[in-house]
């Protein structure tokens, strides 16, 4: 008779970084936040972090919290997990949603877009091609990173899961 190992499952809270490799789940609720998934696909390596904001301004905690710290040090953390090996990374963003289009739905330059901005602009600073993406609209939605494939499925309420 054989048994099923349960799958390791890993909530990456707001500001969060959360770094897994081989096999596990990593997952986070967004709405105008942005989560990045970067996959190492050779070392079945991922690391997610949830941006609450674009830019630290000079701030350094908490790290997880901005685009332009929350990602280098994603990557940091993920190095160190592989031992320092060169990484190849790919990246699959999802969030940046307008939570409050009903308050102010002329607003052009929410938090959710300025945190997409942000994101963008790291990522291509670093080389790091963005292969997915799930931006925008008015609704959170659940990102969740199978470790071993680098799926991302993304959950929104009333709607039909997606992988992207």
């Amino acid at each position: 008779m054989s048994q099923l190992r349960p799958v390791d499952e890993s909530l990456v809270a707001m500001a969060g970084i959360g770094v897994a490799q081989h096999q596990g789940i990593l997952r986070t609720l967004l709405g105008s936040c942005v989560g990045v998934a970067l996959y190492e696909r050779k070392l079945k390596l991922v690391g997610l972090t949830h941006i609450v904001m674009p830019d630290s301004m000079g701030r350094n905690q908490p790290v997880g919290k901005y685009a332009d710290t929350a990602i280098p040090e994603t990557i940091r953390r993920m190095m160190d997990r592989a031992g320092g090996v060169r990484l190849s990374l790919s990246a699959k963003v999802a969030g940046g949603a307008n939570m409050f289009a009903h308050v102010s739905p002329n607003n052009t330059n929410t938090i959710g877009e300025q945190n997409v901005v942000a994101v963008e602009k790291t990522l291509a600073a670093l080389e790091i091609p963005i292969v997915a993406r799930h931006l925008g609209g008015t609704a959170g939605r659940r990102m969740v990173v199978e470790v071993d494939s680098g799926v991302v499925q993304i959950h929104v309420i009333g709607q039909l899961a997606i992988s992207i």
